[in-house]
């Protein structure tokens, strides 16, 4: 059984232990895996494992050894599922190793646009706190979240962990999902969640439906209040009518953990726009979500080889 692990370096960049996965067969760790040469390195591979590194059609119809294609985190969309079920291969993801670590970032966005820890942090370091005539200072507006209204757009594991955090806070939280499944939440529809919302926090795949779900005209429905916060996927927004929502006042601020194009563009429109804060794509990088996930890897090999798949997409 020979195993390949195309782009490893970000699950485990030196403080995990892939010993687990060694001992299931062959194994070949990659740090990262350059589209050219992707073929090359899985073509006699039984078991490929990605991240990020794509998986499209016309590579996996060349794979003749390849029965399980393992993704090291809950989305999928590096992978042709489709060309994959019709040659038969397995496809399976780690569906809930991220709840925690995602939902507390989110709010840990949230938090850092409404009291400017950071920004007042290097205040005090620069000495403005030791010139200043008073015993306390603060240079842009804070907010309390008590009694403000969050929306959540996708009220899966995440989402519901969001809301839980918020509640704790004081918030009411309502909620749209496709699929609503929870009864103690207030669902409303999607245009309803934006104009009444103080907080919008995504949480819900990017699909076909979902590309650009925040445009332009849902954008201009919000409050001119509103906060945006997106650790989901970056696509979900149209990020040229986002840019232009900030730099215009239509929107309060924006906290984002993605972009559609990773990593960030230096031409990206978010770069330059009014208080808009982005970090790198790290929600789910806390070392116990990455735990989580080499564990679950390893399950999910374990017990495909013993032929009972978990965590399969595809059936």
């Amino acid at each position: 059984m020979k195993l390949v692990v195309l782009d490893g370096y970000t699950l485990n960049p030196g403080d995990l232990d892939w010993s687990s996965m060694e001992s299931l067969g062959e194994t070949k760790i990659y740090d990262r895996t350059s589209e050219n040469e992707i073929f090359d390195r899985i073509q006699d591979a039984d078991i490929v494992l990605t991240n990020k590194t794509p998986l499209r059609k016309e590579l996996i119809e060349r794979c003749n050894r390849l029965r399980l294609i393992s993704v090291l985190a809950t989305g999928y969309d590096v992978v042709d599922v489709d060309a994959a079920s019709k040659k038969g291969i397995v496809v399976c993801n780690v569906p809930s190793y991220g709840t925690y670590s995602v939902s507390q970032f989110a709010i840990a966005l949230l938090l850092e646009i409404c009291c400017q820890v950071g920004h007042h942090s290097q205040m005090v370091f620069q000495g403005k706190w030791t010139k200043n005539k008073d015993w306390c200072f603060w240079d842009s507006p804070l907010t309390e979240l008590y009694q403000k209204t969050m929306g959540i757009i996708g009220y899966g594991r995440i989402g519901q962990r969001t809301g839980e955090i918020a509640k704790a806070l004081g918030m009411h939280v309502i909620a749209y999902d496709k699929y609503p499944c929870k009864e103690n939440i207030e669902y409303v529809d999607l245009d309803e969640l934006c104009k009444n919302s103080d907080v919008i926090v995504l949480h819900c795949s990017l699909n076909a439906q979902t590309y650009h779900l925040i445009n332009k005209e849902r954008l201009k429905a919000m409050k001119k209040s509103a906060i945006l916060i997106n650790n989901s996927r970056g696509s979900l927004i149209d990020e040229i009518a986002l840019a232009e929502a900030l730099n215009n006042g239509i929107i309060k601020a924006a906290g984002l953990d993605v972009v559609s194009l990773e990593p960030i563009q230096k031409n990206n429109p978010l770069l330059h726009a009014k208080n808009c804060f982005i970090t790198p794509h790290m929600s789910w990088g806390s070392y116990e979500a990455r735990k989580r996930i080499l564990n679950s890897t390893v399950k999910n090999i374990t017990s495909f080889i013993a032929g009972h798949p978990v965590n399969q997409i595809n059936d």
